[in-house]
């Protein structure tokens, strides 16, 4: 897809004004130079032109707000100036597979304060003996060459102030800990309450066990009298009642009577 066409895609109906990122990436560049891009994009803060077989970037127009650019996969092999004019607040750069051979080739980049990111990954100028020191020492406002500082200490994957990605783990993590805490207080809550059913479970056995003692001996009484009533129905009459008459502590009207005629 040309160059022109993807842009058309890329507004979506939008004005070049409204636009912060733009990526163009394996589109099909003019004759090797940018074509379509304007100073309209005047708040441009992202552009990316990967693989679009660049061989100079003289066509970038004027991008005051511009802060990272992605060139890399190209032939570009000079005329780095055009970004210290053009792109005065640069600080990321992306110039990895290129055609870049010689250190001086960088010295245009001093005149770009804000540079603090440059990448030069399958260039032949990372082949020189000192490669890293040399440039270093020619752009001394760079912090990371090739995702490393002066010190091989590797560079975060995102900006955590940019993109405020440092906040969001750091909120998930507080997030998560919670839960672990909520979950922990949680398991220990589940452990007491089965404790106290499991006492309850015992206390309850307990009484059955007692009520059970209980009903036995009111039945081996109630049996006992069941018995004596019994025994008392097959008596005789008489002395059904004299038994009963001696059981309440009086005696029986007739025994009176014998006593008196003797």
């Amino acid at each position: 897809m040309e160059m022109k066409k993807r842009l058309t895609l890329e507004l979506r109906n939008k004005k070049p004004g409204e636009v912060k990122e733009l990526v163009l990436d394996n589109c099909r560049s003019d004759d090797g130079k940018i074509v379509g891009l304007s100073s309209d994009f005047e708040n441009l803060e992202f552009l990316s032109m990967i693989n679009i077989n660049l061989l100079s970037v003289s066509n970038l127009p004027k991008l005051n707000k511009l802060r990272k650019l992605e060139l890399s996969d190209n032939r570009i092999s000079g005329g780095l100036e055009v970004l210290a004019e053009r792109t005065p607040n640069l600080t990321h750069l992306n110039l990895s597979g290129n055609k870049i051979k010689d250190i001086n080739t960088l010295e245009p980049l001093k005149k770009l304060p804000n540079l603090h990111s440059l990448d030069l990954f399958n260039c032949e100028v990372t082949m020189l003996i000192n490669y890293r020191e040399s440039v270093f020492t020619l752009l001394p406002q760079l912090t990371y060459l090739d995702g490393f500082d002066a010190d091989d200490q590797e560079a975060p994957d995102s900006d955590p102030e940019a993109d405020g990605d440092g906040l969001e783990d750091e909120y998930e993590n507080g997030e998560e800990g919670e839960e672990e805490d909520d979950d922990d207080e949680e398991d220990d809550l589940d452990e007491e309450v089965i404790d106290d059913e499991e006492d309850e479970d015992d206390d309850l056995e307990g009484e059955e066990e007692e009520d059970g003692v209980d009903d036995e001996e009111d039945e081996e009484e109630d049996g006992e009298d069941d018995e004596e009533d019994e025994a008392d129905d097959d008596l005789p009459r008489g002395e059904k009642r004299k038994r009963n008459l001696e059981d309440e502590g009086e005696e029986d009207p007739e025994d009176e009577e014998d006593d008196e005629d003797d």
